[in-house]
């Protein structure tokens, strides 16, 4: 499993996450905008609304804040324009960061985005930059007690994904993104209720950092995550479990 996977695994088991609903509420609302700006209000011909809509649902939003959300983003009600943008820099140790976020103020954006990076050690990059070590793939992490391997492998890989893995307390599931509804379908219909699932951006190396540069890449993790716009951070750091089990 990926550093990153592994550090919010820990984080959903601490209930960290669930401690940030209202934060995850707004991001939901803009998700569920663009998703229909790019790719129209019609969930079953949109694959990144139907994500979003079924997210949104998890959350208990209610339909009527799904369904402004969504005629902002096709135009039928006035909003702001909100479009994705992505950031790429450097963390403490060399860690590669891939931020995806969200904003209807790109200046606004990058100087908080910038000041975050500088704060903890790190350095926001030029486009490019790190964008080469990462891969857009489909991840769904299910709680290790919930399937024995038999069952995890033999219904992730019949459903179309392409990697099975995992640790002591978590299945990870890595998907090509257009697989990634079907296989997260038959997981729910299995009754096996993911973790988290996502479609991001995956490192393909690893950098190892351990000690105070590690605690110093989570500061940078959780600050980033914190800021108002930014939707996902995928870093390709390899941490030792116990040193994020006692950050997370």
């Amino acid at each position: 499993m990926s550093g990153h996977s592994k550090w919010h695994s820990i984080k959903h088991k601490k209930g960290a996450i669930d401690a940030k609903r209202g934060k995850m509420f707004s991001r939901l609302i803009k998700e569920l905008t663009v998703a229909a700006r790019v790719g129209g209000g019609d969930v079953g011909g949109n694959a990144r609304l139907r994500k979003a809509v079924d997210d949104a649902k998890a959350m208990n939003m209610p339909k009527d804040t799904m369904t402004n959300a969504i005629k902002r983003g096709t135009g039928e009600i006035a909003g702001a324009a909100i479009e994705d943008i992505t950031y790429e820099g450097y963390g403490p140790g060399g860690v590669a960061v891939f931020i995806e976020a969200q904003t209807d103020n790109r200046t606004r954006t990058v100087a908080e985005i910038r000041h975050i990076f500088s704060k903890n050690g790190g350095n926001l990059g030029e486009n490019g930059s790190v964008s080469w070590m990462f891969q857009k793939k489909g991840e769904i992490i299910v709680d290790r007690n919930a399937a024995d391997e038999e069952k995890i492998m033999e219904l992730a890989l019949e459903a179309g994904a392409e990697d099975v893995g995992g640790d002591d307390e978590s299945w990870e599931i890595l998907t090509a993104p257009e697989d990634f509804n079907t296989v997260l379908d038959a997981l729910k219909t299995a009754g096996l209720e993911p973790l988290s699932s996502d479609i991001a951006m995956r490192p393909t190396n690893s950098v190892q950092v351990s000690g105070a540069a590690a605690q110093q890449v989570l500061r940078l993790m959780e600050a980033l995550e914190d800021q108002d716009d930014v939707a996902r951070v995928a870093a390709n750091f390899d941490i030792p479990a116990e040193e994020m089990e006692a950050a997370g």
